[in-house]
This record gives structure tokens, C-alpha cells and sequence, in this order.
């Protein structure tokens, strides 16, 4: 008999958190992979080299796509180290709460991207009478002017025109250093790679979700470090996250971030199995249990070593969770602001996103979606369905893609030009 959405629904139930029951050693190899990476005066490692350009408030937004606009791929001809210049640009900034939760989010957000590796300079740009002043935001995420990080305000600079012509200048002075890197062997430990599905399917579970976990167990057994997120879409299996906790302090922290959640849906009349979409529906996904099981494989199987609220600097190596929305473009902004310097994003319906300044690697859960999509997809693991390839195989291959990315290699969202618009801060708190 047909199981779907006409017969199916999802009760309550308890979780039995069980705290650390299946923490277990993690085996780390005798001689950990390399990669090509860029390596920052202060030791940090790229994996992309960008100037970025990020807006306060989406007052100041046009004059910072315009900087952006200027340096074409014509213009960037002669500093071919250089990826690109990415106006980053949001909806919020003002009409806010100065010492809310909804500001700390944003300016932490913005910080983040400020620091990140992946930006050899960043120009940040304010109307000038916005609640998130740039001196405030300075100052709450310790950043310091300088000839890499240059702020200024369109009230101040004298108006539209004025400041582009004033914000292209900066950028100019600033590419001859972006472009003096080279790539150098560096070890797999320097990659963070956030982990997002979109457009599920009833395959993301058995296919490209588990090889992605493989992988990801690969590159902590190297290392490296994973960052799982979107709270909604792991709603009622975080206890298998729990159960992998290193310390009960941590397995508590994420689910005192699941009870936030349900006191912010049911605050807003809404409810956690909200989830999953019309096209995850279509797809044959009934209830959020079953999505959620089939986000945590995206998470391997070793040990949860911390949780961090959304942007929040990850420092941890291993795998970790981030508390974000299931909204991919939101939930990876917060991924990348926290250091993330690659997305891997698993997909049954299809996806066109892409990241700056972090590459996105996307990988099909079935093979039709491969044939019909393929000049988006990086990776197909439809091939396990299939019974052609297995998921241990498929999260080998996807590893030697992660590093060959990592390495420089443009995934297919890079080819297509995406990144910019897929900069989404979460937004909390009233529009006043």
C-alpha cells in the first residue's frame, strides 16, 4: 500500500539523549593528504583568493555591487592569482534593535567574512547613519583598519558616484598584494567544509548523503574539520548526535539550541515538521524524522567534539554542529563566517548555489537528476542506487575532489559565476 502524506503523520516522541554512548577513538592516519593551499602571513590557509566588499546596511548595497562591477574579468587579466572582487550585500542593517540578538547575529556574521582566509583584502562600506555603525561592528568583532581592511561611508565620501570611484581606487591599490601568493603543499587539517543538503529527496538518505559523511570521516581521521548545521532539518534525530558527544556538556548545548527552536516556530505559529518542502514532498519525503535521519549521515560517524551558535568562530577540529536555519543559503553564510573554506551540498531535486568566498562542491543523490543537471553537479552519487559504485568508494572519490578543490580546481558553481547573492545573514528580531 502506498505510504505517503494521505496516511502518514508525525507524533510526539522521547528522544533518549544517552550522552557520549558512542564516543569511540578516532583513528587519525600516520601521514595526512595534502593540498595546494595559500598560506596567510598570519598562518591561516586559503583556499580561494578574493577581495571582498561587504555592506553594513542594504543602504550602502548598490555602491558596492558597482565597486564589484568594475573589475571585470578583462580588468583582472593581469593578476591572475587573484579569483575575484565579490560585492557581498544584504537586506538589514537598520530598522533593528542596536544591542539585540538580531544585531550581534549580523555583526558577527559580517566579522566573520571579514577575517575569513579566503579574502586576501576587504573593503566594508556604510551609509553612515545606519543602526550597525562601522565603528560599532569594529569594535564587537575586534577588527583593526588597515591597508587590508579599509571602511568608509557613502555620507562621508560624498555620494554614489563618489564612492565607487572611491572604493574601485582601494581596490586597486590593494590587488598588486592580493596577487603576490603562491600555492603551497599544506596539510588536509586546514580544511573546514560546511555540509548542506537542498532540494532532498527519498534518496539523499542512502546515497549522497552517507558518501559525503565518508568523506567527511576521511577527513578527520586527516585532520580536518566538518561543520553540520541546519537545526530544523536533524529535528528529532539530534539524539544520534548526542549520542557522539565528547563531553555531556556539549550533546546539552545542542539541545538546548533544538528547545530554542521549538519555542521560536511555536512563538511564530508555526511548528519543527514545517518541513519537508513541496519539491522534498515530490521527491518522497513524508515527515521531518525522515529528512532529519537522512541529514545527520551527512556527518560520518565520528565523534561530535563542539557546537557553536551561528557564526560563531569555529576553533574545534574534527566534527562539529552550528546551529543555523535549513535555509541553504542562510545556513551556509553562517557556516562560512564561522571559517568554513568549502561547501559540499547534497542534492536530489537539483541545485544551482553557489558560495563566495568558499568553493561549493554539489553532489547528485540519483543518477537522472546527474544526466538532466550535470553542468551543475560535481559528483554523482546516484551510482550507489544504481549499485555501480559504494558509499565507502563514493566518499573516497569525493575526498580526492574536496582536496582538488581545495587545490584550486573551480567547481562547477564557480565556472557559472555563482556566490554573491547567495550571501544571506540570518535575520532575527522586529523590523522597526
Amino acid at each position: 500500500e502506498h505510504v505517503h502524506l494521505h496516511n502518514l503523520a508525525m507524533g510526539a516522541f522521547h528522544r533518549d539523549y544517552a550522552f557520549g554512548a558512542y564516543v569511540k577513538p578516532t583513528r587519525y592516519v600516520a601521514e595526512p593528504a595534502t593540498f595546494m593551499g595559500i598560506v596567510r602571513p598570519d598562518g591561516r590557509v586559503a583556499t580561494r583568493n578574493y577581495i571582498g566588499i561587504l555592506s553594513t546596511v542594504n543602504c550602502s548595497a548598490t555602491v558596492a555591487r558597482g565597486i564589484a562591477d568594475h573589475f571585470t574579468r578583462e580588468r583582472l587579466a593581469e593578476f591572475p592569482h587573484v579569483d575575484g572582487v565579490v560585492a557581498l550585500t544584504h537586506g538589514s542593517g537598520c530598522g533593528m534593535d542596536t544591542h539585540g540578538e538580531g544585531m550581534a547575529v549580523l555583526r558577527r556574521t559580517l566579522g566573520g567574512y571579514a577575517k575569513h582566509a579566503n579574502f586576501a583584502g576587504v573593503l566594508m562600506i556604510g551609509l553612515g547613519c545606519e543602526a550597525n555603525q562601522i565603528s560599532a561592528l569594529l569594535g564587537a568583532e575586534k577588527l583593526e583598519e588597515g591597508p587590508l581592511l579599509q571602511t568608509f561611508s557613502i555620507q562621508d565620501t560624498g555620494g554614489t558616484a563618489k564612492t565607487i570611484r572611491h572604493g574601485i581606487g582601494l581596490v586597486e591599490a590593494m590587488l598588486p598584494h592580493a596577487n603576490a601568493v603562491t600555492r603551497q603543499p599544506v596539510p588536509a587539517s586546514n580544511i573546514v567544509v560546511g555540509l548542506q543538503c537542498g532540494g532532498s529527496d527519498g534518496y539523499s538518505g542512502i546515497t549522497a548523503n552517507p558518501a559525503l559523511g565518508a568523506a567527511v570521516d576521511l577527513l578527520v581521521r586527516h585532520g580536518g574539520s566538518a561543520i553540520l548545521s541546519e537545526t530544523p532539518e536533524i529535528y528529532g534525530a539530534e539524539h544520534l548526535l548526542t549520542r557522539r558527544a565528547v563531553a555531556r556538556d556539549v550533546g546539552e548545548k545542542l539541545v538546548a539550541r533544538i528547545k530554542w527552536w521549538e519555542d521560536y516556530t511555536a512563538r511564530e505559529k508555526g511548528e519543527m515538521n514545517n518541513n519537508p518542502s513541496p519539491g522534498n514532498k515530490a521527491g518522497g519525503l513524508t515527515t521531518i524524522l525522515e529528512k532529519s535521519l537522512g541529514a545527520v549521515a551527512k556527518g560520518g560517524t565520528t565523534n561530535l567534539v563542539a557546537v557553536y551558535e551561528y557564526a560563531e568562530a569555529v576553533t574545534a577540529k574534527g566534527f562539529v554542529y552550528m546551529d543555523t536555519p535549513g535555509y541553504d543559503p542562510v545556513s551556509a553564510t553562517g557556516q562560512v563566517a564561522g571559517g568554513a573554506n568549502m561547501i559540499v551540498f547534497t542534492t536530489g531535486r537539483g541545485s544551482a548555489y553557489g558560495c563566495a568566498p568558499a568553493p561549493s562542491l554539489k553532489l547528485s543523490t540519483n543518477t537522472p537528476l546527474w544526466v538532466k543537471q550535470e553542468e551543475d553537479i560535481d559528483l554523482n552519487c546516484g551510482e550507489i542506487a544504481d549499485g555501480t559504485a559504494s558509499i565507502d568508494a563514493t566518499g573516497e572519490r569525493l575526498f580526492e575532489l574536496m582536496l582538488a578543490t581545495a587545490s584550486g580546481a573551480k567547481s562547477k558553481s564557480e565556472q557559472h559565476g555563482y556566490g554573491q547573492s547567495e550571501f544571506v545573514p540570518w535575520y532575527l528580531g522586529a523590523v522597526m
